[in-house]
């Protein structure tokens, strides 16, 4: 059976719909990669922020807490000294991270076609 927008409680074109502030996690840039670098297995927290280059400390903070509120990502501490923490994806956060991914690797795989475009862009407005 086919759902069709028609069907679904939520529209995140409304602005009072609680799905847009997920979507703002999940397609945010923080969130997009976070959520990528997760569908390669569990992380610890310095290992995420290696993997996400350019990351700092506290955005890559503020992104696993939200990810986590939504059920995207489960945290796990381990009661050692020092703490270790381990971030994986629950299972609904590895099918978004798995849609995600199709997205990213689309993206890379048209890069040239980008670049070429965004080339004649800026020389048709002088703005090299």
């Amino acid at each position: 059976m086919t759902t069709t927008p028609q069907d679904l409680p939520y529209d995140v074109f409304a602005r009072a719909c609680p799905s847009r502030g997920t979507l703002e996690h999940v397609t945010g840039r923080w969130g997009a990669l976070t959520l990528g670098a997760l569908h390669e297995g569990s992380l610890r927290f310095s290992e995420l922020r290696r993997r996400v280059d350019g990351v700092s400390e506290k955005m890559l903070s503020q992104t696993l807490h939200a990810l986590e509120r939504d059920g995207l990502v489960h945290r796990e501490a381990q009661p050692t000294n020092p703490p270790r923490v381990d971030y994986e994806l629950t299972p609904l956060g590895h099918e978004v991270a798995t849609r995600l991914l199709g997205l990213i690797h689309f993206v890379e795989g048209r890069m040239d076609e980008v670049l070429a475009a965004r080339g004649r862009y800026d020389e048709a407005r002088g703005t090299l």
